[in-house]
């Protein structure tokens, strides 16, 4: 038996059971090789950036059309993929092959077509059903649990594990933990600008006007300043954090024991990016310890992408979380929380954990983020974002006149803003960070072989998620072409 197609079941029950004997049959591991084989000789064929194929420009407006029907409003990007791709390049229906820097929005980490991950994933398929559910299960859901919780253990007291399969999902399950352990209290601490996801109650947390619009607002929340390193340039760090501290202490004061929990976006997604030094998070973390307020860390967009594993570790805070949500790049997503936030009976369950091709997937994900030198000041990441920085310098350096001032002072004062974020998760601000060119800029960029996204409330920043799971160093340069192409047809 292959340690590939070996079960993930304990050794005696792969020997004793029909269905571990399938999993580590020479029929099956023959039929991987050849599906991974076919894959990468295929996938070879990808190798840079090109436009679409005139054959197919009709067949391609119809599935677009297709595509928009059925949803009843036409697609954001006219994207539909054909199935394949290598690495950090992804080929479309049209036949045009892209740069993929935006990920599903931070979802495919190892890129496209990554044989490793293939493999598991149609182990994962393999099983007798299609999806795990809480009340008949594989054991796919709980190993899964079992290596977030090892990596969650060096550094926090988070003890347990509940699998779901989208993001919304564990953030819905981590409120009603704070509920449940607060009594009840009904009101919501959060940043201002912060995206939860968009189930009813999450798209009222979230603070983005647009997603509530004609939801009824049955759900309290209070929302928080985030840091702003211009204004603690201007007054001072200390006085700038004891002012949001103090703004804290004002709701707390105003509705005494009335909080179940205070969401944290250790990085803020959606927000813009935006990142704040330990000793921000530690002020608001205690007040909220002193008070008996839930501190809840929501990394589904962060996970796995900062220069640690689990953001919070990167900011030595895991003495403080309580309850800490994971997703988008390990395919099933979680809720983890300590001791004292393991609920009563009945109040986490639901139909489906998650398929056996996304929970067997995101094992082989965790092990390879653990394993592969991602972390740390020399790791992977770092250094993927320290080529990502030199690329912006490098193009404002040549095309000053894109990149205006954005709030005080110019770009090249205000690093933050010449190119923000933490990890992989990078944007930089063009244009001035107007909504309506950055706009254009994206979906020139797109055209020109480069997909990219946005972030933020205005300033509007260009995101970017890639895959550097996959990327290498040396593709930077050729990406950075396609977007300053893409750039000089707006500021043209």
């Amino acid at each position: 038996m292959t340690q590939t197609t070996t079960s993930v079941l304990g050794e005696m029950i792969d020997q004793e059971t029909t269905g571990g004997r399938f999993m580590g049959s020479g029929e099956l591991d023959t039929g991987l090789r050849l599906i991974v084989e076919s894959l990468r000789a295929h996938a070879a064929e990808i190798t840079k950036v090109r436009p679409p194929k005139p054959e197919l420009a009709e067949e391609y407006a119809r599935l677009m059309a297709r595509a928009g029907e059925a949803r009843g409003r036409a697609l954001l990007y006219p994207y539909i993929g054909s199935g394949l791709g290598n690495g950090a390049l992804v080929e479309l229906a049209d036949g045009s092959v892209k740069w993929d820097m935006i990920c599903g929005i931070g979802v495919h980490f190892f890129g496209h077509s990554d044989p490793a991950l293939i493999r598991e994933t149609v182990l994962g398929s393999v099983s007798d059903t299609v999806m795990h559910g809480n009340l008949q299960s594989g054991f796919e859901p709980y190993e899964l649990s079992e290596l977030l919780l090892a990596e969650a253990a060096k550094g926090s007291r988070l003890r347990h594990c509940f699998v779901a399969a989208a993001g919304a999902l564990v953030n819905e399950n981590a409120l009603k933990l704070c509920y449940q352990k607060s009594g009840g209290a009904p009101r919501v601490l959060a940043f201002k600008d912060c995206f939860m996801g968009r189930t009813v109650t999450m798209s009222q947390i979230g603070d983005a006007a647009g997603n509530r619009i004609g939801i009824p607002l049955s759900t309290l929340v209070d929302y928080m300043p985030f840091y702003d390193a211009a204004a603690a340039a201007r007054m001072g760090k200390e006085r700038h954090i004891r002012m949001i501290a103090d703004h804290l202490r004002g709701y707390i004061e105003r509705y005494p024991k009335q909080h179940a929990c205070f969401v944290f976006e250790l990085v803020q997604g959606e927000g813009g990016f935006n990142t704040a030094p330990r000793e921000f998070f530690v002020e608001l973390m205690t007040i909220c310890k002193e008070h008996g307020i839930a501190v809840w860390d929501d990394e589904i967009q962060a996970f796995g992408r900062t220069t640690s594993m689990f953001a919070y570790d990167g900011l030595g805070l895991g003495e403080f979380v309580d309850v800490v949500t994971v997703g988008k790049m390990t395919q099933a997503c979680a809720t983890l929380f300590t001791e004292a936030y393991n609920p009563g009976p009945g109040l986490l369950s639901a139909t489906f954990t998650g398929s056996g091709a996304a929970c067997r997937a995101g094992c082989h994900i965790l092990r390879r983020l653990a394993d592969g030198g991602y972390y740390g000041e020399g790791g992977k990441i770092a250094q993927h974002a320290a080529a990502f920085k030199a690329q912006v310098e490098a193009l404002v350096a040549r095309r000053p006149a894109w990149f205006p001032a954005v709030g005080a002072g110019t770009l090249a004062d205000a690093p933050r803003d010449l190119c923000g974020g933490w990890g992989g998760m990078m944007r930089f601000t063009p244009f001035g960070g107007a909504k309506d060119r950055i706009t254009r800029a994206l979906k020139a960029c797109l055209e020109e072989g480069v997909i990219l996204f946005s972030c933020g409330h205005g300033p509007y920043h260009i995101r970017l998620l890639p895959p550097l799971g996959v990327m290498k160093l040396e593709d930077w340069p050729r990406v950075f072409e396609c977007v300053e192409r893409g750039l000089a047809r707006v500021a043209d």
